[in-house]
């Protein structure tokens, strides 16, 4: 089976399987992004594991593990109460220490480099756990809905695949021009403008679709996944090149890993919670 194929058939399965959870129960897609973490962790801190760097592998993914089942219960469990705004960050405030924990940990582990061994440790926690976290508030219960569907997740979701999709077919068709050859290579500025406007032609769908969400927050999450989205793309390709690898793993085939596969979000992610909570939609 050529990559082509391989990539779109696991593509395809995968915003099957996500629509279907997202549909069905917050808990069952929390459920699947919780071993989406796990699997994101573990591939992570063995990615930059080496005989210079020494990450708390098992420390980072207990912590990361920790936030996000915090973040699950507050977001999914308990509707929000009006004005209490501080009950977002209960998740984010209580696994701090932990951080911090690592340094201590750090003391009894007689390893070299303990500097680079915490920050990578903590690296990965901030870079993936936080992000995947931010995910549950998108579909709490709280949010606007259409259909059933949470509106914000699944316009996340969809401008992110349709943004990725469309740059990768037309560029790997008509790509001459190379977007950002130092880091990503096969990137073109052909691609990466025809996913630009394609995510905002979906984001025009989407504004006459769902009239609930105001149209500036249709084109400002597109603008957020587009602008965001590519420099988690190219992040994760300096994170490759840096170590001398293709691709951060083989999970999931024509794909690679999971960094691979969710780059877009670990980076856009939070931006996309800050602008909605900023604009008081959550």
């Amino acid at each position: 089976m050529s990559n082509f194929w391989a990539r779109t058939i696991t593509g395809l399965s995968m915003v099957f399987i996500l629509l279907a959870a997202i549909y069905f129960s917050g808990w069952v897609f929390a459920g699947i992004f919780l071993i989406i973490l796990i699997l994101g962790l573990w591939e992570f801190y063995g990615l930059i594991a080496s005989d210079t760097c020494h990450p708390q592998k098992y420390y980072g993914m207990a912590a990361g593990i920790i936030l996000y089942i915090l973040s699950t219960l507050v977001y999914l469990q308990s509707p929000l109460l009006p004005g209490a705004i501080w009950v977002f960050f209960i998740p984010f405030l209580l696994p701090l220490p932990l951080l911090f924990l690592s340094m201590i940990i750090e003391i009894y582990r007689k390893k070299p480099n303990p500097l680079i061994n915490v920050a990578t440790t903590i690296f990965g926690f901030l870079y993936i756990a936080l992000p995947f976290s931010l995910l549950n508030i998108f579909g709490g219960p709280e949010v606007l809905r259409f259909y059933g569907l949470p509106v914000i997740l699944v316009g996340y979701f969809a401008f992110t695949w349709i943004y990725d999709t469309g740059a990768y077919l037309y560029g790997k068709q008509f790509g001459k021009h190379k977007f950002f050859e130092r880091i990503s290579p096969k990137k073109t500025w052909e691609g990466t403008i025809a996913g630009v406007i394609i995510t905002y032609l979906a984001a025009t769908g989407f504004i006459f679709l769902v009239r609930d969400l105001p149209a500036i927050d249709w084109l400002a999450l597109a603008t957020l996944v587009v602008l965001f989205g590519t420099h988690g793309d190219l992040f994760e390709s300096l994170i490759k090149r840096s170590l001398n690898i293709k691709d951060s793993g083989k999970i999931l085939p024509g794909h690679g890993g999971i960094l691979d596969r969710f780059d877009t979000i670990l980076l856009s992610a939070p931006f996309v919670f800050l602008y909605f909570f900023l604009r008081n939609t959550f």
